[in-house]
């Protein structure tokens, strides 16, 4: 296969997939929200916005999927108007840019990392929120939690991270 040939095929390729990440120190003072969901913890995440990590990194999933940049090159800390956002809202807007753009989600699988609150209880109603947001069968949208037993600053309860990875097709009308 010569690389013209490669390349040509890549790009037409029906399914793409997308990984996001990220990350917020816990502070007094805000509420906590992950998944759209304020949780009942006396700390929140520290952000721009809202600094929902959950819903951050299955945005960055799904931008980085349809090679679309990531999540600051769209709502970037600079901008006033991400002030305080709220990141459901933000996941809307992207969900609405992959259907402009001729893409569909398939499926996200995403895991909360965080030593405290127990986020268990919780992840039904952000699976909901988040696949209300996203118009998609919440069959498709998977979550997780986990804790790194102690070990490192999620451990330490001094922050929570996020993980998704996103996979998105092409409209056949889009090809």
């Amino acid at each position: 296969m010569k690389i013209y040939d490669l390349i040509n095929l890549c790009i037409s390729m029906p399914f793409r997939i997308g990984q996001g990440y990220d990350v917020h120190a816990l502070v007094s003072g805000r509420p906590l929200v992950l998944g759209g969901v304020t949780l009942n913890h006396p700390m929140g995440l520290q952000g721009h916005s809202d600094a929902d990590v959950l819903t951050h990194a299955i945005i960055d999933a799904l931008l980085g999927a349809c090679a679309l940049g990531d999540i600051g090159s769209h709502f970037p800390d600079s901008d006033p108007s991400c002030k305080d956002a709220d990141s459901v809202a933000l996941l809307k807007k992207v969900g609405d840019l992959l259907q402009d753009k001729g893409y569909g989600i398939g499926n996200i699988d995403a895991t909360i990392v965080a030593q405290a609150p127990k986020c268990a209880p919780y992840l039904p109603e952000m699976r909901r929120c988040l696949a209300q947001a996203l118009r998609m069968e919440e069959d498709n949208l998977n979550l997780k939690a986990t804790t790194e037993e102690g070990l490192g600053f999620t451990g330490e309860g001094k922050g929570i991270a996020a993980k998704a990875v996103a996979l998105v097709y092409r409209e056949e009308s889009s090809r």
